[in-house]
């Protein structure tokens, strides 16, 4: 990039930094004022105080994400006047960030560089939480950034993100969760037609489940890796809260329908209360509520954004059998993110072992002599002969480091088969 295009960039991203301060500071002394507006109103006057370009639906996301963690408990009544100038001043200042953002697009887009940049968006955030005194949490702080961010990128362009369906799934909170809600989601009724549909470039990205902490692999992922050009471009961690979900009382339930996942996370409470129910593994979460809907005999097990989207009563919530209940989704796509450096990247790779004795040994060695560290090991069936394997490994580190190309270099000559999948911010909230 020629030197002049490189300092308009960076006095574009001095403005920025200079806004954030702004920003952060007048969202923590948002949260301490309390002008007695209802949350409809506080919506409302958002949309009226915007100047552009950020769309009105997008601040009204900023604002939801601020309103649900709530005003802080040392809130004191203040005249609505005041809320107004400070809200005012917090859009004004969105707004700005925002156009300075459009321009560091286009300067990039001309140079050819890809909408969403995954290791930029996490270096935003690790630097808004760094001048976060408080009281605001850092998590809503990462959420209010995260639609600031989706409604920058629309500006630019309105990517489509494929996930797994259909609506209301939990696949969807996480694709939101990681994109905001400015942008355009399509649900697609398989894993692989989310591949698909990225690989045709009728989507910009996809996500997909990868693992649950309680229930493991999700092996229709893993499997889809071993043939798609797609790479790993960023990972979700969503904690899951699964609802039973029916018309009926737990005494009238005959059936429990969910995903098989769901029904794995919340097997002993389902064995210790609805003994008599029996269990049916469907498609979705999200077609068992709709069943539920259709039959007071049947309970679902899905999400509380299911029961809402569909109107189908919470009967008990929280019934996954362990509180720290998360599942890793992937985002994958054609970019390739750039590393951040520090330990702070997740690289994930499949290998086949070369038919040797110490095979496996000899594979693990070059990582562990250089201090890199293996924060997972899969073994999945090749389905090229009987019991030959491939291993899905995750290690700490980008794909890019000296230390990884090392190790890469020492390992393969003990693999019949490596394919990098992708070097992705290995950052959690």
């Amino acid at each position: 990039m020629p030197e002049d295009m490189q300092l308009k960039l960076q006095g574009h991203r001095d403005a920025i930094d200079g806004i954030d301060r702004q920003v952060v500071e007048l969202l923590n002394q948002r949260v301490l004022r309390d002008g007695g507006y209802d949350e409809a109103a506080v919506l409302e006057k958002v949309a009226r105080f915007n100047p552009g370009p950020l769309s009105d639906a997008t601040l009204q996301a900023i604002y939801n994400a601020l309103m649900l963690a709530g005003l802080d408990p040392a809130a004191q009544a203040t005249d609505p006047a005041i809320v107004d100038a400070l809200d005012q001043e917090i859009v004004n200042h969105l707004n700005q960030r925002v156009q300075h953002a459009s321009e560091i697009g286009r300067i990039k887009h001309a140079n050819g560089a890809d909408y969403y940049d995954p290791t930029r968006e996490a270096q935003v955030m690790t630097k808004v939480c760094s001048l976060n005194p408080g009281p605001i949490k850092n998590h809503t702080l990462r959420s209010v950034y995260r639609e600031v961010i989706s409604g920058s990128i629309a500006l630019e362009k309105r990517l489509v993100i494929a996930y797994l369906g259909p609506e209301a799934t939990f696949t969807q909170q996480a694709a939101i969760c990681n994109f905001g809600v400015s942008l355009d989601y399509r649900a697609m009724k398989t894993i692989p037609d989310v591949f698909a549909e990225v690989e045709a470039g009728r989507a910009d990205y996809g996500v997909v489940p990868i693992e649950n902490s309680t229930e493991g692999a999700v092996f229709h992922s893993m499997d889809m890796f071993i043939e798609s050009s797609l790479h790993i471009c960023s990972q979700v961690y969503l904690p899951i809260e699964h609802c039973l979900i029916s018309q009926s009382p737990l005494e009238q339930i005959k059936e429990v329908h969910s995903k098989d996942q769901a029904l794995g996370q919340c097997r002993e409470w389902l064995r210790k209360h609805l003994p008599q129910a029996e269990l049916v593994d469907v498609v979705s979460t999200a077609q068992a509520v709709r069943t539920a809907q259709e039959n007071t005999s049947v309970a679902a097990v899905a999400s509380e954004l299911s029961a809402q989207r569909y109107g189908v009563p919470i009967q008990v919530r929280s019934i996954q059998d362990r509180e720290d209940n998360v599942t890793r989704f992937l985002v994958v796509g054609k970019t390739r993110a750039k590393p951040l450096g520090e330990g702070r990247d997740k690289t994930s790779l499949v290998i086949s072992l070369k038919d040797e004795p110490g095979a496996l040994e000899k594979t693990l060695r070059p990582f562990g002599s250089r201090g890199i560290n293996l924060s997972k090991i899969e073994s999945r069936p090749s389905r090229r002969k009987a019991w030959d394997y491939l291993f899905f490994i995750d290690l700490i580190g980008h794909y890019q480091d000296p230390l990884v190309q090392e190790a890469l270099a020492e390992l393969e000559p003990h693999c019949s088969f490596v394919k990098w999948l992708g070097s992705y911010p290995n950052l959690r909230d």
